[in-house]
């Protein structure tokens, strides 16, 4: 499961992904956002602090080796690195 194709679209709002299997997903920033395994996102989860994502957009994506991706967010977190299989599972989630 490698993606062919990563786009932004929708204002941001969604992530394009394009899989080598023929399917394409559409996975929405605030949920990506909310998943991240970032060290600060995952504390905040299991302390139990609860954030809303909705406004969240993805302003950019850059490569992480052939591996991954790193996704920037408007609210300034930018830690978030996503393997693609935890993508795919993230896309899968959401079906």
């Amino acid at each position: 499961m490698i993606p062919l194709e990563l786009k932004i679209t929708a204002a941001c709002s969604l992530l394009s992904v394009a899989w080598d299997d023929g399917a394409v997903s559409l996975i929405p920033a605030s949920m990506l956002r909310a998943r991240s395994r970032a060290a600060q996102q995952v504390r905040a989860d299991i302390e139990g602090n609860e954030h809303s994502f909705e406004t969240v957009t993805v302003t950019s994506a850059e490569a992480i080796g052939s591996y991954a991706v790193r996704l920037i967010f408007s609210d300034g977190h930018g830690r978030g690195i996503y393997p693609w299989s935890y993508l795919r599972e993230i896309a899968d989630s959401d079906a």
